[in-house]
């Protein structure tokens, strides 16, 4: 799969994200539906902004024991979304776990990729609060390392860690990156954070992109220049 821009449609409700999918026409950008949509709409708006002609992200961030997680995923396998994820501290048996459940008697048609540090946890709360010692840059190769080894098809990472993932675990290996801003744009509650064009640079494979683009004045001219600062095109 190549490189892409999707958008983080962190929305309260149906009507919000189905109004906003609305203003890019023709344009059918790769969405992120995360815990708040889909805690409040269920299923049924994966099936809605899939009907609409969107590739789809389900961003669950599933940790829980093996045997959960499995039974999870055997669930989330019939929504036919292109992408979802599960935290890579749930350990190797329960990403294997996962992707057991994701994997039906035709196969599997959904990336799994595992978070290895979120982008708003910063090194000192890593070593102080969650007691990892050592830094964030091997941790997250750590985490990368167990993933890859597991079976799956890459890891959420920061852009900043995008490139040693690829050389830890090969071009292959998806790099998925959240905390993208602007240049000159706000940070936010993102700790480590990277332009569009820096992400291209530092190896990103995708970029999850959220208020930048869904808080804009135009939405539609802010993905526009999003994707063309990250793929590297001319408008």
């Amino acid at each position: 799969m190549g490189k892409d821009v999707i958008i983080a449609c962190d929305f309260a409700g149906r009507s919000e994200t189905l109004d906003f999918l609305s203003l890019f026409g023709e344009d059918k950008p790769f969405v992120k539906i995360g815990m708040e949509l889909f805690y409040a709409e269920g299923p049924q708006i994966v099936r809605d902004v899939k009907a609409r002609g969107h590739r789809l992200f389900l961003d669950l961030k599933l940790h829980d024991i093996p045997n959960t997680v499995m039974k999870a995923m055997r669930v989330l396998s019939g929504l036919d979304v292109d992408m979802c994820n599960v935290h890579a501290a749930g350990t190797s048996a329960m990403m294997r776990a996962a992707l057991e459940g994701l994997t039906g008697p035709g196969g599997r048609g959904s990336l799994l990729i595992a978070v290895t540090q979120l982008t708003s946890t910063s090194e000192a709360q890593m070593n102080g609060e969650l007691l990892i010692p050592g830094t964030m840059e091997n941790t997250v190769m750590s985490y990368a390392r167990n993933a890859a080894a597991s079976g799956l098809d890459g890891v959420v990472c920061s852009p900043l860690e995008a490139g040693r993932v690829h050389a830890a675990c090969g071009d292959a290996f998806l790099t998925v990156t959240p905390g993208i801003r602007f240049a000159g744009g706000d940070r936010g509650d993102q700790a480590r954070v990277t332009t569009p064009a820096m992400a291209r640079e530092l190896g990103s494979d995708y970029i999850v992109v959220g208020r930048p683009i869904t808080a804009a004045a135009d939405p539609l001219a802010a993905y526009r220049r999003c994707v063309s600062e990250f793929l590297g095109k001319e408008d």
